[in-house]
């Protein structure tokens, strides 16, 4: 199917936005590869670095397939960037399953997270499991988390600086009307001056010359708009 997608107009820029460790195939990871209007971007959730932890979770996977999966999709696509969710507080979890979940954010660099508390939630399997990590352990964790990541995808994106990346307009910036947004092929948003013959839906290549842990920011080489008004194709 993202194949076809991808097939059907070459101009469209699709973005295949998640998957479950278990299925995330080498067949898809070639759809991926073979397409170069298929967005270089994976999010594939880990929840956790504890191999316990995920046994608890009932997320069918270990750590060393997950790390084999990233490092088979990097010498495929070898552009990819990759976002993931992480779990903080599951029930039981120690002090050294919170490392591991360290360790295997050091170790795979996710250009970005989405980082969570847990909490109890009726119809999963942890909802009968005693809720045992106290609330400020909870926190204390999440925040090293989060401060990691932040580390990390500071310094991913300070590389990025003095690139050239095709960025997709979405529209202006939430801050300021004096500047657009748009998102990169790896789905990294990047902010950029007004220019009022840019269009939402045109591609425009802007120069990268400042960095955030969260935005880029730089000036339009150039731009090319296509005809189709939606250029965009999440599936």
């Amino acid at each position: 199917m993202l194949s076809a997608c991808a097939n059907i107009e070459r101009n469209i820029r699709i973005r295949f936005i998640t998957s479950h460790p278990q299925d995330l195939s080498d067949k898809l990871l070639y759809t991926i590869a073979e397409n170069t209007n298929i967005c270089n971007y994976i999010h594939l959730p880990v929840q956790s670095g504890s191999n316990r932890i995920l046994k608890l979770m009932n997320r069918t996977y270990t750590i060393e397939h997950y790390l084999n999966l990233i490092e088979k999709a990097r010498n495929i696509i070898p552009n990819i960037s990759f976002s993931t969710d992480i779990i903080s507080g599951f029930p039981t979890e120690t002090w050294e399953d919170h490392i591991m979940t360290l360790d295997v954010m050091k170790e795979v660099r996710y250009d970005g997270a989405y980082m969570f508390k847990y909490s109890p939630r009726k119809g999963t399997k942890a909802f009968k499991m005693k809720d045992d990590v106290p609330e400020q352990i909870k926190s204390k964790r999440l925040q090293e988390i989060i401060e990691l990541q932040q580390q990390i995808s500071y310094e991913k994106n300070q590389e990025i600086i003095g690139s050239e990346e095709v960025i997709l307009v979405e529209g202006k910036s939430k801050k300021s009307e004096m500047f657009l947004a748009g998102r990169t092929d790896s789905n990294k948003v990047v902010i950029f001056p007004l220019n009022e013959k840019i269009k939402n839906g045109s591609y425009v290549k802007v120069k990268i010359n400042r960095a955030t842990s969260a935005t880029l920011f730089g000036d339009i080489v150039d731009s090319f708009v296509l005809d189709k008004e939606n250029i965009s194709v999440t599936v």
